[in-house]
């Protein structure tokens, strides 16, 4: 039997459900037709998930003007999440992972909690890159580089 690629065990966790920071249900396939960034993060509110959500949070601008949509996840609860980004002032999506179901699928829940680690999907939701037990200061950038290098990619290829 073929082993299944990445991709294709991911795309059932697309289509989870989720609650965001305002209660809103949403599901990654919602953002198609974006550069997608999900970053998963252990909890809110601690000394390295706030240092990382201010860095994405810092580089938003420059992320938006790569057309990608940035959406972070962790097992904490919907109004968890509202007081994180209230707090920090997040302007992105965070999405209440209580089950811990999307870490799940994604392959990041370690006893309970989301594994710091990110991935990026192109405008057709593929996965063009995973960055698995990332450090919180400086992955931000890492990042948006990386999102930066496929959109420059997209471009010369005349996509």
């Amino acid at each position: 039997m073929p082993e299944r690629s990445e991709q294709e065990w991911l795309a059932p966790a697309l289509e989870l459900v989720r609650r965001d920071q305002d209660g809103v249900e949403r599901k990654l396939s919602g953002f198609r037709g974006h550069n997608l960034v999900v970053y998963f993060y252990p909890k809110d509110d601690t000394p390295g998930c706030t240092v990382e959500g201010k860095e994405f949070r810092d580089l938003y601008g420059e992320f938006q003007a790569l057309d990608a949509v940035i959406v972070g996840v962790s097992t904490d609860s919907v109004l968890s999440h509202r007081a994180f980004a209230d707090k920090h002032a997040l302007p992105f999506t965070l999405i209440a992972d209580e089950g811990g179901e999307l870490a799940r699928a994604f392959g990041v829940l370690r006893d309970g909690f989301a594994a710091r680690s990110t991935f990026v999907f192109d405008h057709e939701l593929r996965l063009r890159r995973a960055f698995y037990e990332v450090g919180a200061r400086g992955h931000a950038r890492q990042v948006l580089d990386f999102v930066r290098s496929l959109v420059e990619a997209r471009r010369m290829l005349g996509g």
